[in-house]
């Protein structure tokens, strides 16, 4: 299953002025409300769907991936952006043949990782990381679906903050044909900056996991695309968490009050 033509042609436009949010769903449900809000596209959450399986990030394979995302990019008339972590794959040709997996499930895009696997050394060699790309980017022109291939470096993710790592990277990602760049858990705004202009005229995703700035702030920055990763399914948890704490811990029941209608939110009808 490809994604519809409209929905490929209409997330590659979304790409090229202005900014947009799209905002990270866990499963179908969360997939369908948001689609109700006013978004143009979403993306999915490698945390936020390992937690619905019971598991942390980074613990579920890619038959699971696949199939998540495939139910998902079919419940909405979305573009949907893929989580697809490292490709689940280290050498480039493995890599290039799981694109070819990912780019049959219905997405409009996906997004690939320099991240090892291994946190003492978390990030792939500078060479591999970008032959990586390449081949990503080589698996996508043969599939001639023409999905956005989106190139992370986790340096901040992983404890090695150093901007001008991360930008060298990202600047090589994108001349070996990333079409979008993305480097999550940058909070500095001159950091932000700086990535915009280094690879400028690619447009740069931002992941605003923390209150440090806002849509307009970011968009005035030159930010394309803005995105939460596992925020909405933590917000979501927490809930869950307070209200399951209280009955246990108090045998009250106060959180059950102004509670939104859900049957009406994700009635088809």
């Amino acid at each position: 299953m490809n994604a519809s033509g409209d929905r490929l042609a209409e997330f590659r436009r979304m790409h090229e002025s202005g900014c947009f949010v799209m905002p990270n769903p866990w499963d179908v449900g969360s997939a369908r409300a948001l689609a109700t809000m006013g978004f143009r596209a979403l993306a999915t959450t490698s945390a936020g769907f390992a937690w619905t399986m019971g598991q942390p990030d980074n613990s579920i394979g890619l038959d699971q991936t696949l199939a998540h995302l495939r139910v998902v990019a079919a419940a909405v008339n979305l573009p949907v952006n893929a989580d697809f972590q490292n490709g689940f794959a280290v050498e480039p040709g493995e890599l290039a043949a799981n694109v070819g997996l990912v780019v049959q499930t219905g997405v409009a895009g996906v997004s690939i990782e320099d991240f090892s696997g291994d946190p003492a050394a978390p990030l792939f060699e500078f060479g591999l990381a970008v032959e990586r790309i390449r081949a990503a980017r080589a698996a996508i022109d043969d599939s001639g679906t023409g999905i956005v291939l989106t190139a992370r470096s986790e340096g901040f993710v992983w404890d090695r903050p150093d901007i001008d790592e991360t930008i060298r990277r990202l600047s090589a990602y994108a001349e070996a044909g990333a079409d979008c760049l993305y480097a999550p858990w940058i909070t500095s705004l001159d950091h932000v900056s700086a990535i915009v202009a280094a690879v400028s005229p690619k447009p740069v995703n931002l992941i605003i996991h923390t209150p440090f700035t806002t849509v307009a702030e970011a968009a005035r920055l030159g930010v394309r695309r803005i995105s939460v990763g596992g925020m909405l399914a933590k917000a979501a948890w927490r809930g869950f968490l307070d209200a399951a704490k209280e009955i246990a811990q108090q045998g009250t029941f106060s959180q059950f009050v102004d509670l939104p209608n859900l049957n009406a939110l994700l009635d088809p009808s």
